[in-house]
């Protein structure tokens, strides 16, 4: 259905648009005023929140991929890679640039529903991985079961087909609203209750130094009942020291995480929007009209987000506002500057946007290793 709006407003969005087009071409041309010594150098870095863990023998296996958000975190707690499978090329491009070493599927040999599970009995001790969430976020309209993108039959086939010692699997928070109770039971919990010991459990990106409001849902499974006794929970690695559970680090804010001026006012990012949901082809971060005054407020640019650095600073905003690079967006996840991602920059806005913090897996995966007495 098109929008109702006036037609005053239609010529609004018309004349900005053949503006921004305009300013995009002077961009290229090189004609707009830019300072390039203002590049900006992050002052977070993502690979510190991770310190490496030595290995200690647990294999994973990784479902729905994504661009390595929960691989990464696991690889650096100390596991083992066994493969990793995701549907789409880009991910398995981004992957293998970044672990050239791992096995990698894509396309029908990454499609979980087609997988022959039993080539990999006896190889893996925890499956982990996010199955898609826009069944369950109101950005993908909550439709649940009734969405063709639920795959969480597809993941719990998968663990009941390994017997993994553990699993781990994340989502969004809207998974646990009221309306989706009795799926989480039917769905998931009743099929492996006989086997699993499962904890559910909500975990927040700024908890672990990651500048970024973005909750997430946990499902944690063990088979022996010891380990889910043993098991704890993550704590918080990062609450400045004026909470009452201080831990003596703070989580920095997006402005001074990225290496920006100072404006008088920093915060958290909002929730980074996956370049895969929305408008086709879209290169916006913004995943709502109240995110879009807090990036105000921070005086940075959510839209036209560029494929470097060097492109966003010559590319300035009208407003003067700082325009995000996907590099930019990469650290606001918590991704080390090292990690490339392959494709154009919507793709790899929705490999980000799409992806587990890594300082967030990375957290599960030593908490579950414990657990596991690993």
């Amino acid at each position: 259905m098109p929008y109702d709006i006036s037609e005053d407003k239609r010529e609004w969005y018309r004349q900005v648009s053949a503006r921004s087009r305009r300013r995009k071409t002077a961009a290229i041309k090189g004609h707009l005023a830019h300072n390039p010594n203002k590049l900006n150098v992050p002052s977070l870095r993502p690979a510190d929140l991770m310190p490496q863990q030595k290995g200690h023998g647990a294999r994973a296996l990784s479902l729905f991929s994504g661009g390595g958000g929960l691989d990464l975190g696991f690889e650096r707690a100390g596991y083992t890679h066994v493969a990793s499978f995701d549907i789409l090329d880009i991910c398995q491009a981004t992957l293998r640039r970044n672990r050239p070493e791992w096995e990698v599927q894509s396309g029908e040999c990454g499609d979980v529903t087609l997988v022959d599970w039993d080539a990999y009995r006896g190889k893996v001790d925890l499956l982990h991985g996010g199955p898609p969430c826009q069944p369950f976020s109101i950005a993908g309209k909550q439709r649940g079961h009734k969405d063709d993108r639920d795959m969480w039959p597809a993941f719990i086939d998968a663990i009941l087909t390994l017997k993994p010692e553990a699993f781990v699997a994340e989502n969004v928070p809207g998974l646990l609203d009221v309306k989706f109770h009795r799926y989480i039971n039917d769905v998931i919990l009743s099929p492996l209750a006989p086997y699993y010991h499962i904890i559910k459990f909500k975990a927040v990106a700024s908890d672990y130094g990651v500048p970024q409001i973005r909750k997430r849902v946990f499902f944690v499974g063990f088979r022996s009942s010891t380990a889910a006794n043993n098991y704890k929970i993550p704590e918080p690695t990062h609450l400045p020291d004026h909470t009452l559970f201080s831990t003596g680090k703070s989580t920095m804010g997006a402005r001074e995480a990225l290496g920006l001026d100072d404006v008088g006012f920093d915060c958290f990012a909002p929730t980074l929007r996956s370049g895969f949901t929305g408008p086709r082809k879209s290169t916006s971060i913004l995943n709502s009209k109240a995110s879009q005054a807090v990036w105000e407020q921070l005086k940075i640019w959510p839209n036209g987000v560029q494929t470097s650095r060097e492109r966003a600073l010559r590319f300035p905003p009208e407003n003067g506002h700082f325009r995000l690079s996907v590099q930019d967006c990469a650290v606001l996840q918590g991704f080390p500057e090292d990690w490339i991602f392959e494709g154009a920059a919507y793709q790899i806005l929705g490999q980000i946007g799409n992806s587990v913090c890594p300082p967030m897996g990375y957290s599960v995966a030593k908490s579950v290793a414990r657990a596991l007495g690993v």
